[in-house]
């Protein structure tokens, strides 16, 4: 790896990093707080390095991403779906992608710093579930967009915060509890068929609009002539 990339990795996952600071993109060190998260996919068996018994090299590659700030699901073409705790929100889209979106109060000083978000995934399978890639996100980061969902299949999605034992602490912080959220993909060929009745739904109403105004013009013409007609036969 190169210097800049140990100093980010550095920053992301461990003590210093905390404090809820978004972690710098590449090239730019010492940044104040801006939209870029970062984050490390871990595959099936990685685990991270910054915890006892993670291997310190090649255990997922670090990245960035821009945030979603201020996204809202558009009804139509959007479908929202909330954790119990309320905490982490799945906007499921029609084009099959899933923004997954969360709030995480800040935990009392000073006992536990923020120190990230671990995002772990799990699909329902026919007679069990199967674990998905788990995503490490730095503690600026409020949102995450799963790109490749398979269309018809349960997914679980659970997040929780990793904190971390303030300056001088000698034991490890107790694991804070986590929030799930479940959610299934309309199949492909369903948001077709959605997006086609809505298209159609809305070219009725233009023609429903356009023969309204031709009803009221032919009406207005037609018989504006027929009462002064009337009126100089009288």
């Amino acid at each position: 790896l190169r210097p800049a990339a140990l100093v980010l990795l550095a920053s992301l996952f461990s003590p210093r990093g905390a404090g809820g600071a978004s972690a710098a993109p590449p090239g730019v060190a010492g940044a104040a707080p801006d939209p870029w998260c970062p984050y490390k996919v871990l595959s099936q068996g990685q685990q991270d390095p910054g915890r006892a018994g993670g291997s310190p090299g090649g255990e997922g590659r670090l990245c960035f991403r821009s945030t979603a700030r201020g996204f809202q699901c558009a009804p139509g073409r959007c479908k929202a779906h909330r954790s119990p705790g309320r905490a982490l929100l799945a906007n499921v889209l029609l084009n099959g992608s899933v923004l997954l979106q969360w709030s995480w109060p800040p935990p009392p000083p000073p006992a536990l710093l923020l120190r990230g978000f671990s995002l772990s995934c799990s699909w329902e399978g026919a007679y069990t579930r199967f674990q998905c890639d788990r995503v490490l996100l730095g503690a600026a980061c409020r949102d995450y967009l799963l790109a490749d969902a398979h269309d018809s299949v349960r997914y679980r999605f659970c997040l929780r915060p990793d904190p971390n034992a303030a300056a001088g602490a000698d034991l490890d912080p107790p694991p804070w509890p986590g929030d799930c959220v479940e959610f299934t993909v309309e199949p492909a060929g369903m948001r077709d068929i959605v997006v086609a009745m809505t298209a159609v739904g809305g070219s009725i109403c233009v023609m429903l609009v356009l023969i309204c105004l031709l009803v009221a013009y032919l009406t207005e013409n037609l018989t504006a002539p027929a009462a002064a007609a009337a009126k100089r036969g009288n």
